[in-house]
């Protein structure tokens, strides 16, 4: 099987998890959803095209590998706002947004916490199941590098420091697709963090240090996340062997 190599690099990026108040924070892999927006943007899609969205989401099979333990590397930003109910903003969209209105409790500060990780330096692996469809793995590729638009690995202050294409890879499962990509130039015998979905083959007897059900999926035609997937973290050698 064909699986496509990402290199996340960046002095900060952001893997949103499920949010509660103000606190924004992350998980230790990027959504199914963050690299279906990523090679949207990089495809020029807007946000109309839902249905192109949802079919490319749910043909998304892919695996991740820390190059080093920077998960355990994080930072917490804290943002102040002053958002009064005559305020204007800027969107996406070309358009003006405003209130209808308001209280007076928008009036004053409004306080964010936005976790990010630093230094980020991780390989992803991914292939398309049906792999015969539109995109290809090919279009995929060329245009991570050559973008419609800019791109950024989670929030949009989370610039890429090196391009995000880094090759294709033949390999029969998605762990020796993360071994093959791990970096050489450390011992053999020191595994990398790896996460992978619980539903992708596997060959040989790959241990398994967690399995829970993580909720990455967004439907694009209502705009709402929801349902579960169950994935794998483990660790992985450079040379192959799984642990």
């Amino acid at each position: 099987m064909r699986w496509l190599h990402l290199r996340l690099a960046a002095p900060m990026a952001a893997f949103g998890g499920e949010a509660v108040g103000a606190r924004g924070v992350v998980r230790n892999f990027p959504a199914l959803s963050m690299i279906t927006g990523l090679f949207a943007n990089a495809l020029g899609w807007t946000r109309t095209m839902t249905n192109e969205h949802q079919q490319l989401q749910d043909r998304l099979v892919l695996g991740v590998l820390w190059e080093d333990d920077g998960a355990l590397r994080r930072i917490t930003d804290y943002q102040t706002a002053s958002l009064r109910k005559n305020d204007r903003a800027w969107t996406t969209r070309g358009s003006v947004a405003a209130r209808a209105g308001g209280p007076k409790t928008y009036e004053g500060s409004h306080r964010r916490f936005r976790d990010y990780h630093t230094d980020l330096r991780m390989s992803v692996v991914m292939r398309l199941d049906p792999e015969a469809n539109e995109p290809s793995l090919n279009h995929l590729a060329d245009a991570l590098t050559r973008p419609a638009r800019p791109l950024f690995i989670g929030r949009k202050s989370c610039l890429p420091s090196r391009p995000l294409y880094a090759g294709v890879t033949e390999a029969s499962d998605i762990c020796t697709a993360l071994a093959k990509v791990a970096p050489q130039e450390g011992p053999s015998n020191s595994p990398y963090r790896a996460f992978w979905p619980l539903s992708a083959a596997a060959s040989g007897q790959v241990k398994r240090d967690r399995v829970w059900d993580v909720t990455d999926e967004r439907n694009w035609r209502t705009g709402l996340h929801g349902g579960s997937r169950r994935v794998c973290e483990g660790r992985i050698t450079a040379d192959g062997g799984q642990r």
